[in-house]
């Protein structure tokens, strides 16, 4: 019989992992080069001081945060390598912050959203790999 391989994707807008769920009782192992993070932007880099100018010469607004765009920018990388590696899993489990959970429904093939077993949306990058089994209770036998 096959094993049933579970990864579960831990993300926020700025970083990402994706750790292997080994059965009930084995834990969880972190998955090397499937962990992903960009720097965080700095004052200048998320607005200027300034309104730019429209054509007609008045004030415009900016369309789109620099930063939240550039998290769906993230978010949208990190569902493209799942998608490449989609036939190295057969489940998924996601927990990400809430906006960030909502990017990557939007940005998730057909192929890797079958493979979804269960949604989180409770940010856990930060919490140190041992302790995240119990955050699962519930979605999978950690």
């Amino acid at each position: 019989m096959k094993k049933v391989v579970t990864w579960i994707l831990i993300a926020n807008g700025t970083q990402a992992r994706v750790l292997e769920h080994g059965g009930p009782g084995k834990g969880l192992t972190s998955i090397k080069g499937l962990e992903w993070s960009i720097p965080p932007l700095q004052t200048q880099e998320i607005d200027s001081d300034r309104q730019g100018r429209g054509p007609t010469g008045g004030a415009m607004e900016a369309r789109t945060d620099p930063a939240q765009h550039r998290e769906a920018v993230f978010v949208k990388s990190v569902a493209t390598a799942l998608e490449e590696k989609q036939g190295e899993f057969d489940r998924l489990v996601i927990s990400a912050a809430p906006i960030a959970l909502g990017n990557l429904r939007k940005a998730l093939s057909e192929g890797v959203k079958k493979r979804i077993v269960g949604e989180l949306d409770k940010d856990l990058t930060n919490v140190p790999t041992a302790q995240l089994s119990k955050h699962f209770d519930g979605i999978i036998a950690v």
